[in-house]
């Protein structure tokens, strides 16, 4: 009975050994696999790569447009060069418009948007915002001629916005029914549209209101309507705290030294508001 015992036992230590050997074989191969699927971190990669692909608006200025020289100029043209200068890295700029700015963020075409972006609860599901480096409010805006209070008044009016920004979001929550919304793909249709008498009021930026003021137009718009004050911010995917902490980091000190407060006056000609 003992000799049994003791050959079955053999047996079953052998059998662990096999066990044994077999997963120790297995184990690197498995390392290997979760390794490869692991998230690399943005930070690293920007750094490992040596540039920051950085999504910046082509027809919006005074955030940005296109130089005599063919070059993207602005705000945040400025801005996004100051990030890449601080990260030690090559800034390569990305134009966008106000629809494409966040799918471009999402499919991993731009590692930040800096593209006059404001921040409300939709796009926080998908995205991480910085701390604001902009001011920058939204509202109604027509010729002196056309008497808008209240939100209520635009009934019945045709409202000029550019597709996907944040005030198109905005006047689509508060517009009573009877307003006719036209969208435009991009800022200089919205303000064509305008300045062409194809919209009444438009519902834009006070940034934009002022570049139509600088052409001069017979129709001069005025502010009608607050519908939001809305910061710009940077954008950034989810999930990459360390690229947030930096981003924040650099913007927080620029306040602090006094560049963003360069940019504003050269861009917007007014200083940054206290509590941005």
């Amino acid at each position: 009975m003992r000799t049994d015992h003791n050959r079955f036992g053999r047996r079953g230590a052998v059998g662990a050994v096999l066990r044994g050997a077999l997963l120790a074989a297995l184990l690197p191969a498995g390392l290997a696999l979760s390794s490869a699927g692991a998230r690399a971190e943005a930070l690293a990669d920007i750094m490992k790569a040596g540039v920051i692909k950085i999504a910046v608006p082509q027809d919006f200025p005074p955030f940005g447009s296109v130089g005599t020289d063919l070059k993207p100029v602005g705000y945040d043209i400025d801005v996004a060069n100051l990030i890449a200068s601080k990260l030690g890295v090559k800034a390569e700029l990305v134009p966008v418009t106000s629809a494409n700015r966040i799918p471009y963020l999402q499919t991993k075409k731009v590692d930040l948007v800096i593209s006059s972006l404001g921040k409300n609860p939709e796009r926080e599901k998908v995205m991480d915002f910085s701390v604001a480096y902009a001011p920058f409010f939204n509202g109604i805006f027509g010729p002196a001629d056309v008497k808008v209070e209240k939100v209520e008044d635009i009934a019945g009016m045709t409202v000029g916005v550019t597709r996907g920004s944040v005030e198109d979001l905005e006047l689509t929550k508060v517009a009573p029914p009877t307003a006719e919304i036209k969208r435009y793909e991009d800022n200089n249709s919205t303000i064509s549209a305008f300045l062409s008498g194809q919209v009444k009021v438009v519902a834009t930026g006070n940034v934009v209101a002022a570049a139509i003021l600088a052409r001069n137009p017979p129709k001069k718009p005025q502010v009608k309507v607050l519908i939001k004050n809305s910061p710009c911010y940077v954008g950034l995917n989810k999930d990459e705290p360390k690229l947030l902490e930096k981003v924040n980091a650099i913007i927080t000190a620029a306040k602090a030294d006094g560049s963003l407060e360069k940019i504003s006056q050269k861009w917007l000609g007014a200083s940054l508001p206290a509590d941005l």
